[in-house]
């Protein structure tokens, strides 16, 4: 690992900025860049995975369907937008999109944090319920009981999820 500490953030100018780039290579992906930078200033932070191979466009579709399926590994580049159809929700790429690997719990728990926000701050009793219903039915899908659909759209292609389960197809423009 190639680690580069005290540059210039971006953001605030201190010289605060560390830049860290690594070379994984992952199971049935290949050899990944894992890049990252983080200011201890103003906490600004950016991460991105990348191929070492030249990649199609793709869409890969995966049912969360028992709990051994949270184990099943995730890379998300920061191009890649994660759609859940049942729960009427997506991540787009976009200038604080990131990169990551992880697995579907930990894709889930993105998700998960985004709708207990909104549960906790808000001052309509509907959107409260209705988080509240989203938790349930996520909930449900970790214990198996509810099959839930993740999809990645990628058009730089390094995105994947890694199982015999998920299904790759052309991503169309």
């Amino acid at each position: 690992m190639d680690k580069i500490e005290h540059e210039v953030c971006p953001l605030c100018k201190n010289k605060t900025l560390t830049l860290i780039e690594d070379e994984m290579d992952i199971p049935y992906f290949g050899k990944t860049f894992l890049f990252s930078m983080n200011c201890s200033s103003c906490h600004y932070e950016m991460s991105d995975v990348e191929a070492a191979e030249q990649k199609n466009p793709c869409k890969i579709t995966f049912t969360l369907e028992k709990e051994e399926d949270l184990k099943v590994r995730v890379v998300k580049s920061s191009q890649a937008t994660v759609k859940v159809p049942q729960l009427k929700m997506s991540v787009t790429p976009g200038p604080s999109s990131v990169g990551y690997i992880s697995n579907i719990e930990g894709v889930i728990d993105r998700f998960v944090k985004v709708i207990e926000g909104e549960r906790d701050t808000t001052e309509e009793d509907d959107v409260r319920k209705h988080a509240k219903n989203l938790l349930k039915k996520i909930r449900k899908a970790k214990w198996g009981e509810l099959p839930l659909k993740i999809i990645i759209e990628d058009p730089s292609g390094n995105s994947a999820i890694i199982s015999e389960k998920a299904e790759i197809t052309p991503l169309k423009k």
